[in-house]
């Protein structure tokens, strides 16, 4: 079989790739945005759609971390995600670092990936705070800029090329991210020949969930306050404690106005994301206009502990008396995975020279 024949006898099935940084237990703006669809696309994909997620373990530490606590944030990661409903009879869910071919082909791809567009990119402006009109070339931010950083992209572009995904569901301040990926596709096969399959955008229809204690900015672990985000393993006393605190307003009834009413907002959204029959934020807005905040706060409270309800006790089993079972997933998951990487790896080291 010639190389070109093999590359084309992988692509015959959709192949769907996400991760998610080990960041401990995962909050409700993570299980919104990312983990419920994981959870969804396991009964809306046919059978022949090959699901793979990932712990993205080597992200983590492009910013210090603690041996230790990175250990507990990644069993923590992999417990959440079992808990809320993820399957790893039906996906590939393992360990970015256990399996080698991510930073392997990391390498390959940084020897044709463009500086310049590294450069013009957003996320290590973010991390360091910087304008986003900051320049590599200036001293301030060479002297602060570790290369993990900068080639973050890089990493996460061979995160979804080595399985030769085809599609990747992001949110809109990611799609930069996935360009990037495409861009590093375009310059390893006009290097090489068509080997790198261009991976397609999927954008899921998701709500924002916002900070309980500032309802302008995303809900967040780095924000000082527990009480500005709800753990998926909050208690149902936890979850109503914090819902009372949101910041909301002096305004009465309820409307939905994301500008004048950013809290009242967030609830509307947050309410809306467990709604049995679907509405939409406004929708819920129009029909709770004359409700008080306060008790709108009370239909919050009661839809999130419903709609989280069993998630903290399948990941207190999972952690505290079923390690075994943890175990088994990681050794499982991280086999399918190193397969996986292996047949796009064996075609990348032949059509480089390796």
């Amino acid at each position: 079989m010639t190389v070109t024949a093999a590359a084309s006898s992988v692509l015959r099935s959709r192949v769907i790739f996400s991760g998610i940084q080990p960041t401990g237990v995962p909050h409700l703006g993570n299980y919104v945005g990312a983990l419920r669809q994981w959870v969804q696309l396991q009964s809306e994909q046919d059978a022949d759609t090959k699901l793979i997620y990932s712990i993205v373990d080597l992200h983590a530490i492009t910013t210090p971390q603690a041996p230790e606590r990175l250990r507990q944030h990644r069993r923590e990661s992999l417990a959440a995600l079992l808990a809320v409903g993820v399957d790893p009879n039906r996906c590939t869910l393992f360990y970015q670092s256990s399996v080698p071919a991510h930073s392997e082909l990391m390498w390959i791809l940084s020897c044709t990936a463009s500086v310049g567009y590294l450069s013009r990119m957003t996320q290590w402006k973010q991390k360091l705070k910087l304008s986003p009109m900051s320049e590599l070339a200036e001293r301030s931010v060479g002297s602060r800029l570790k290369l993990g950083l900068f080639s973050y992209p890089v990493l996460q572009a061979a995160d979804i090329l080595v399985h030769r995904a085809t599609h990747v569901p992001v949110g809109h301040d990611q799609q930069q991210h996935l360009e990037f990926a495409r861009e590093c596709v375009t310059n390893f096969n006009h290097a090489y020949g068509p080997h790198l399959v261009h991976p397609e955008t999927m954008i899921p229809k998701v709500h924002r969930i916002m900070s309980l204690s500032d309802p302008r900015s995303k809900m967040s672990k780095s924000d000082k306050s527990e009480r500005s985000r709800i753990l998926i393993t909050d208690t149902t006393e936890t979850i109503r404690a914090k819902i009372a605190s949101a910041v909301t307003d002096s305004l009465p009834g309820v409307s939905y106005d994301v500008t004048s009413r950013p809290g009242i907002s967030n609830l509307l959204e947050i309410l809306s994301v467990f709604d049995a029959n679907r509405r939409s934020p406004l929708q819920l807005a129009n029909e709770y206009s004359d409700a008080s905040p306060r008790q709108l706060k009370d239909m919050v409270s009661d839809s999130v502990a419903h709609g989280l309800q069993g998630i903290r006790t399948r990941y207190l089993d999972l952690l505290n008396t079923d390690g075994a079972y943890l175990d088994q997933v990681e050794v499982q998951g991280n086999l399918k995975a190193r397969q996986s990487a292996e047949t796009t790896m064996s075609i990348i080291r032949s059509v480089v020279g390796l």
